[in-house]
């Protein structure tokens, strides 16, 4: 498992034949709140999507809403996960003060019709720099309209929170999803720290959420849209991201 895990992580970005490459976003928001300590992207939720994508023949370009360096948050950095490590050896910044992935693209310069998905990769750092991005919520609409999938997971679907279509209408409106819940924000203690709650905010926004027991896996596709729960949600958001990519060529 090891050796195949190692070819796959050393393939090249370049694209695939046959396959538009996916994008994968991840935050550049470093500080959880005001509690002196460090955020960032979850390794795990960019890592075990990333296995998934290559390992079924797609090429990955990261991308941030500012471009350039993305964060890790240091609570994630679980090298003895195979894929964490592969992930961080190939792209990491290797300092573990302060760990990251240096270069990202920014999502100004993305060109949607080249990608035929787009998946958000979680942790807390993305409460704060995704909902708002006024240029995420357009990339993400622009690839979802162009028969392209979205997907995200854990406190990634922050970025779909505001993501309206061309007709006006709310992305997450009627949709089955799963995200982080409210229970598992409270279990972490961090409630009183986050901007809001994911829960919450996909609710008002008209999705229908499916809850599992805290940090159990849980990933639900609904048409082109794909979300998980939690970092144990994080590969099987992948797979079905991949899936809802393969139904989509086949309209």
């Amino acid at each position: 498992m090891k050796k195949i895990l190692t070819a796959l992580f050393l393939l090249s970005t370049a694209a695939f034949a046959g396959n538009a490459p996916i994008l994968l976003v991840m935050t550049n928001h470093a500080e959880l709140g005001d509690t002196g300590k460090s955020t960032g992207f979850y390794l795990s939720e960019a890592s075990h999507p990333y296995k998934v994508f290559i390992k079924h023949g797609y090429a990955v370009t990261f991308a941030s809403p500012k471009g350039g360096f993305a964060p890790i948050d240091p609570k994630s950095m679980d090298l003895k996960d195979e894929a964490n490590k592969m992930f961080w050896e190939k792209f990491g910044n290797k300092d573990t003060n302060h760990p990251g992935v240096d270069k990202t693209v920014a999502l100004s310069e993305v060109k949607p019709g080249a990608f035929s998905a787009i998946f958000f990769a979680g942790g807390h750092g993305a409460v704060w720099d995704f909902p708002d991005s006024e240029v995420l919520q357009k990339v993400t609409a622009a690839i979802y309209e162009n028969d392209g999938a979205v997907g995200a997971v854990c406190h990634g679907p922050a970025a779909l929170v505001n993501v309206k279509l061309s007709d006006g209408s709310h992305l997450l409106a009627d949709k089955k999803t799963a995200v982080f819940t409210n229970a598992e924000e409270e279990a972490v203690g961090l409630t009183k720290t986050v901007p809001f709650l994911l829960e919450t905010a996909f609710e008002k926004a008209g999705a229908k959420v499916h809850l599992a027991e805290n940090f159990t896996e849980n990933a639900v596709r609904d048409g082109k849209l794909v979300t998980g729960q939690n970092p144990a949600s994080a590969e099987k958001a992948g797979e079905l991201l991949i899936e809802a990519i393969e139904a989509s060529k086949k309209l």
